[in-house]
């Protein structure tokens, strides 16, 4: 079996070099200063979001102490309250020739998310919290803008627009330059700690696998 391996085992590799555009702009530090603006601005929106949600009261600058209209997801006794009006706005788009909600997203509306709206309230509010206060402090930023990049993946699908699609692609964009978008924050001390990006080392190629497979038989 292993020498059947060694003999399908390529004997060089093509290597697609990375663009000088790309190299600069989603591996080098000396961008990081514009990855940390953004991650300012996307992880303020979600922030306040989540705070509000968990709250009842706004942090946002414009409404800053302010109640929310709905007041908390997760208070006592309106626990699911917000967010089952919520889906069932979204089922009301789901009907029409145009419909914003598409059928088989309500159909996940409806039968997976309605039945726990108490514990989906739970979810989404501290989940908005957690990725604000993650992205802005630049730890795990890649993981961070993730989930929220999937949360405002649902809430699209959801027929809420809004601030969605913009704060998505920031998101992408923080995701795809997760080396460096945290290197302003606590990814700069606790992703070499992790042993990546900038400290990992390189797996051996195949062939040196299979003949230190080969010496331990």
């Amino acid at each position: 079996m292993i020498r059947r391996l060694a003999s399908v085992s390529p004997q060089s590799t093509t290597r697609i070099p990375v663009s000088p555009f790309a190299k600069i702009f989603f591996f080098d530090t000396r961008l990081a200063w514009f990855w940390l603006i953004l991650r300012l601005v996307v992880g303020y929106e979600w922030f306040t979001a989540g705070w509000a949600k968990v709250t009842g009261v706004s942090i946002a600058f414009d409404s800053f102490g302010k109640p929310v209209a709905g007041g908390s997801w997760i208070a006592a006794g309106r626990n699911g309250v917000a967010l089952t009006a919520f889906i069932h706005g979204a089922l009301a788009k789901a009907s029409g020739p145009f419909p914003s909600v598409q059928p088989w997203y309500a159909t996940f509306l409806h039968y997976a998310v309605l039945p726990n709206t108490g514990v989906m309230a739970y979810v989404i509010a501290f989940g908005e919290l957690l990725v604000g206060l993650g992205i802005i402090a630049g730890a795990f930023t890649g993981i961070a803008a993730f989930f929220g990049m999937f949360m405002n993946l649902n809430y699209i699908l959801a027929g809420t627009i809004s601030i969605n699609p913009p704060l998505a692609v920031g998101a992408l964009f923080l995701l795809l330059a997760w080396r460096v978008s945290g290197y302003y924050g606590v990814d700069r001390y606790l992703l070499p700690l992790l042993g990546t990006p900038w400290t990992r080392k390189p797996l051996p190629p195949l062939q040196s696998q299979v003949a230190l497979a080969a010496q331990t038989e």
